[in-house]
């Protein structure tokens, strides 16, 4: 399994791959580290988030948001210049065409487990299909938290 989180510290990126003999995460950067028990990992699947501890985890795609908006709002403008050649055919075809590819995309991607409280990814894991998809209630619920916090001045 791979682990990618921001430290709480510092909000240094880092990575770590997490095996059976890991027992802690650590920030290069900073003196922060957090103890990995084997209550929070169950047959290569981890049951509550690796680096805060929460138990609140959503499974999405693993693939870049940025790099899908940009395919969508490619696929938009070129349907629309050929829509503006009067070609419709053509541009339903350019919008057909990005359609397939990326419902072969989600097919073929896999899924990685997001915290709400932390956003950290723990991803080439073995998940199993109990995991839930995102839920906007929960994660009002950790933002709403984290501001909070915020204001009264604890970190979070």
């Amino acid at each position: 399994m791979q682990l990618i989180y921001k430290c709480p510290k510092c909000d240094a990126p880092n990575i770590e791959a997490i095996s059976a003999d890991t027992f802690r995460l650590s920030c290069a950067g900073q003196d922060w580290s957090r103890e990995i028990s084997t209550v929070d990992i169950e047959d290569d699947r981890p049951k509550r988030c690796l680096c805060c501890g929460t138990e609140d985890l959503w499974r999405q795609k693993d693939f870049p948001q940025a790099l899908g908006l940009l395919f969508v709002v490619t696929g938009a403008g070129l349907s629309t210049i050929a829509w503006a050649y009067v070609e419709p055919n053509w541009a339903l075809g350019i919008l057909l065409v990005f359609a397939a590819i990326d419902m072969a995309l989600y097919a073929v991607m896999r899924d990685v487990l997001v915290c709400y409280r932390c956003s950290a990814r723990h991803r080439k894991a073995n998940l199993h299909d109990d995991h839930p998809r995102f839920n906007l209630e929960l994660n009002e619920r950790y933002r709403q938290e984290e501001i909070r916090l915020a204001e009264a001045g604890k970190p979070s």
